[in-house]
């Protein structure tokens, strides 16, 4: 006994670190016994108690240094059995190992990367699974990674998954597609394991298929958190966003839904999972999103993972709870060195050496005395589960006061990154450090409280139990003189003097050096404490000054901000006030461009109405035809004005629509006042008068109506329906005009197409033949010979030109009747057919009348003027019968080129005769006298009017002609 207590502290300590160095190479060398069992290429399923102890491994080391130290001289690119267990054991770490364990595989993502690559190239079954395995790990680090407050196994609280997608909608959408890629490597996995197995020959219950199966426990407990997570964001998805935007993500959710339940079927049905997990069931349908309170309805997949029995092996567990510095019970009572220990670990120290110096002094193998040491043990370990959680306690207010540190240092940064004003943050920040330091003290009191009172309890009920004989066996080696056996064994206020006897005689034999180092080091603690706390005072001072520095300068800034304020908001004022006045000016340029617009517009219908009473705008003609056209584009623009003049009332800022519509009005209606008056003048004096009356009716209400639109008063009720009703009535007397047809039939037209032209063809071959008959046998001179040869010349040019017109108008009728009928073509086509048919029918007359002129010049009893007359007419009839063939021919067609040449010969023959007959016009002027004496002025004034009313007469025929042919064939191609 004398011997214990004078060994030396160093060589107490030497024997202390001595011990723990071993333990811990003892327990290393056992982790890596662990790693290589677990991982080779045996194809067998990792046992958990390997996996147990490198997952205990990484929490002893606070990482996974050592696993991954050992698995990166694993020859994982020679064995896909090998790489395949190797990513089982890296997902447990992951799964249940320390928090640090991430970052450290985060190191070695790329060489995971490669190795699932090498083996994706590969084929080999398991060398599939390798590659979906180690993408399936990189997805689960990177995602935890990226959000770190979800742990590793994805154990967390709704209230946690919360904060992690935030409140930004984007953030919460972005989220949730990486949960589902999340989802889609582990059901990847999962699926191509149960495919393996249905198409090998390996079941659950043989190593092989419980090879591949084993990892799908973890798989199991990923997916059933995973979908919870995905529904519950999907929700708040749907909260916020339209149920479009969303279809996408519905549809991917219904995939999962469905491949996630189809394997927790499968994979409950199977013996191997059925001792091993419990696997729960999702509904039969997936949740609606549509209905926000089927959230109600939803229900968390729970994972249970039941008690496994212990694994028989040799070497002892290691313990879960971490002890630090504190030797075992086996440790003899060595000395730890001061600046490792605290005074708690002092206090077990001197009970676990109480504990084995009893143990040393009994008898050899006492029953009694082995239950009592079983006692004392298990009181023991519940000392150490309360030490292990003050220590947690500190750990906690070590990691707050390294927050407060943090906080410390960013408010000595720049004023601009303060987000809250400095003074106040310095002041919450000394009340929390304030709070922390009192919560700190009493922590340490506390702790300091509970283990004497744990080893009074303890001791006290130990030595009350322990028998008399075995006590005093006992006592007798200790040196407590003061109190004597029957004290301590009668009265329990002994007992406890007894246990406060021997703490002091620990603290003073045993352990006075050592507690004389560890108050050193606690008053070293103390005095760095207390600078430190002077320190942050320092600080704290420091920012209450800075704090003010800024408040004085953010009053500054404030002042300054509140004049740069006032002088936007007389800026603004300023502005608005400008707006006003450009839109004022606006208006008033809109209106003047209106009023602008309408005074051209009423120039213009005057110009038209000015034409009514122009002597020389009688002579003009038009056909009811195109006064009909004319009258109904009039009508439709009025429609654009009143539309223009909706959209003006609506946004006087805006008169381009009405100005638009005003312009094509008044040109529109000043065309129809000026051909209405044109149609007037070869109309019936009934119709002439009435049409006339309604032209200058149509000029007066435009005007009126423009009138209004010119008056800032009266624009807003302008209406042009008094102008519509005039040019309706227009329209009515155009379309009573137009030559009838209703007696001909639509079937008939073919009919007469044909019967007209052979008509014409046998009226001119007539006339020829009669000119040529008659010409040796009338003739009397070379120049009535002269004009017969050009009437012959003439006849024979309009042969042609039928004949030419005929064939074009076969070629037309065969083009564009199709499939039927000729008659048919004709008959759909009745107002170009009517224009060919009158057409025909003019240049047969025209031919006739040629024939009968010129046998009356030839015989003295007709005049040159007639023939001259019939020259022209002839020449508008093949003119009109031309238009009519070409208003329906191909351009490129051969035969209109013909009929173009053919319709030029008529009208130089046409010159010729006119020619002629003015050369013996002359000349029968020259043989005539100069005597006058016989013919009164009014009789020559009289022929000479005769002379210009013939030549007149000419022009207005080929005119109407020409217009009559133009008008119909045009509308009909249009």
């Amino acid at each position: 006994m004398n011997s214990i207590r004078q060994v030396p502290t160093r060589v107490k300590s030497r024997r202390v670190e001595t011990n723990l160095g071993a333990e811990r190479e003892h327990f290393d060398k056992q982790q890596v016994n662990s790693i290589s069992k677990a991982i080779n290429s045996t194809e067998a399923p990792v046992k958990e108690k390997h996996a147990r102890r490198i997952i205990l491994g990484t929490h002893r080391e606070k990482g996974a240094y050592t696993f991954w130290s050992y698995a990166l001289g694993l020859p994982l690119a020679s064995s896909s059995i090998l790489s395949w267990k190797f990513c089982h054991v890296l997902h447990k770490v992951l799964r249940d190992g320390h928090q640090n364990s991430l970052q450290d595989c985060m190191r070695h993502h790329s060489s995971l990367i490669e190795i699932g690559q090498l083996w994706g190239n590969l084929h080999d079954k398991y060398g599939q699974l390798v590659a979906l395995y180690s993408k399936m790990l990189c997805t689960k680090m990177e995602f935890h990674v990226k959000h770190p407050e979800i742990r590793a196994n994805l154990e967390v609280t709704d209230e946690v998954l919360e904060r992690a997608a935030g409140t930004d909608i984007n953030n919460v959408f972005q989220l949730t597609v990486e949960v589902f890629d999340y989802m889609d490597t582990e059901l990847r996995v999962a699926e191509t394991v149960l495919r393996q197995l249905n198409t090998s020959i390996a079941i659950s219950t043989l190593t092989a298929g419980q090879c591949r199966l084993s990892p799908l426990i973890q798989v199991i407990q990923d997916c059933s958190h995973l979908y919870h997570f995905t529904v519950k964001l999907l929700f708040k998805l749907h909260s916020c966003l339209p149920a479009d935007t969303l279809q996408g993500h519905r549809d991917r959710f219904h995939d999962q839904f469905h491949s996630l339940k189809n394997f927790f079927n499968k994979a409950r049905d199977m013996q191997y999972f059925k001792r091993l997990i419990q696997i729960p069931k999702l509904p039969d349908s997936p949740p609606n999103f549509l209905h926000a309170a089927s959230l109600a309805k939803h229900v968390k997949p729970v994972v249970v993972i039941p008690d496994e029995p212990q694994d028989d092996e040799d070497d002892d567990p290691e313990p879960l709870i971490e002890v630090g510095d504190v030797p075992t019970a086996s440790s003899a009572p060595t000395q730890v060195p001061a600046h490792k220990r605290s005074p708690h670990t002092l206090k077990y120290i001197s009970l676990r050496f109480f504990l084995s110096f009893m143990s040393s002094s009994l008898p050899p193998d006492p029953p009694q005395a082995q239950r009592y040491i079983t006692q004392l043990k298990s009181q023991i370990n519940s000392l150490e589960a309360e030490l292990e959680e003050q220590r947690a306690q500190k750990q906690r207010s070590l990691v707050e006061n390294e927050q407060l540190r943090m906080e410390l240092e960013a408010t000595r940064g720049p004023p601009k990154n303060l987000s809250l004003p400095s003074a106040e943050r310095a002041q919450a920040t000394e009340q929390r450090y304030n709070k922390l330091k009192d919560k700190h003290t009493e922590l340490v009191a506390d702790h300091a409280d509970l283990l004497r009172k744990v080893l009074a309890h303890s001791l006290t009920h130990y030595l009350a139990r322990w028998p008399t004989d075995l006590l005093a066996h006992s006592l007798a080696r200790w040196p407590i003189g003061s109190l004597t056996l029957s004290n301590v064994s009668s009265n329990p206020m002994s007992l406890l003097l007894f246990t406060q006897d021997l703490t002091m005689w620990e603290s003073s034999d045993h352990a006075g050096m050592e507690l004389s180092g560890s108050m050193t080091s606690l008053q070293a603690e103390k005095e760095r404490l207390m600078r430190s706390v002077s320190e942050k005072e320092a600080e704290l001072s420091s920012l209450r000054q800075s704090a003010l520095a800024e408040q004085s300068s953010l009053q500054v800034e404030r002042e300054k901000s509140s004049r740069d304020l006032g002088n936007l908001q007389s800026m603004l004022q300023e502005k608005v006030s400008q707006l006003e006045q450009l839109k004022q000016k606006l208006l008033e340029e809109q209106f003047s461009l209106l009023q602008g617009t309408v005074s051209e517009a009423e120039n213009i219908i005057q110009d038209a109405v000015a034409k009514l009473d122009d002597p020389l705008h009688v002579r003009c003609t038009s056909s009811p035809d195109y006064l009909v056209s004319r009258a109904e584009a009039t009508l439709a623009s009025i429609d654009h004005v009143k539309t223009g003049h909706a959209h003006f009332v609506k946004d006087m800022a805006d008169a381009g629509a009405l100005v638009r519509a005003l312009t094509q009005f008044s040109h529109l209606a000043a065309d129809t006042i000026v051909n209405g008056s044109a149609t007037a003048h070869t109309a019936p004096v009934d119709h002439a008068d009435r049409l006339t009356e309604n032209c200058r009716s149509c000029a007066v209400q435009s005007l009126a109506y423009l009138k209004e639109l010119k008056e800032q008063a009266s624009v807003r009720r302008a209406d042009p329906a008094a102008v519509r009703l005039i040019v309706q009535k227009i329209l009515h007397l155009g379309q009573e005009l137009r030559p009838k047809g209703s007696d001909v039939r639509q079937d008939e037209l073919g009919d007469m197409v044909d019967k007209e032209m052979a008509a014409t063809q046998a009226a001119i071959d007539e006339a020829v033949r009669r000119i040529d008959v008659s010409s040796p046998r009338l003739a009397r001179s070379g120049t009535t010979l002269t004009i017969l040869f050009s009437c012959t010349d003439l006849m024979k040019a309009i042969r042609m030109l039928v004949l030419a017109s005929t064939d074009l108008q076969k070629e037309i009728a065969e083009g564009g009747r199709g499939a039927a009928t000729l008659k048919e073509f004709y008959a759909r086509n009745s107002r170009w057919t009517e224009g060919l048919i009158s057409a025909s029918k003019a240049v047969g007359w025209g031919a006739t009348q040629m024939v009968e002129s010129a046998d009356k010049v030839v015989l003295h009893t007709g005049k040159y003027e007639e023939l001259i007359v019939c020259s022209h007419e002839i020449a508008a009839s093949t003119a009109q019968l031309v238009a009519a063939s070409k208003v329906k021919a191909d351009r490129n067609s051969t035969r209109l080129t013909v009929l173009q040449q053919a319709s030029r010969t008529v009208n130089e023959m046409a010159a010729n005769v006119v020619a002629s007959t003015r050369t013996g016009l002359e000349n029968l002027e020259e043989k005539d006298t100069m005597d006058f004496s016989g013919m009164s002025l009014i009789k020559l004034k009289k022929e000479e009017m005769e002379s210009q009313r013939y030549d007149n007469i000419s022009l207005s025929v080929q005119y109407n002609c020409i217009t009559e042919a133009a008008t119909p064939a045009t509308r009909e191609f249009s």
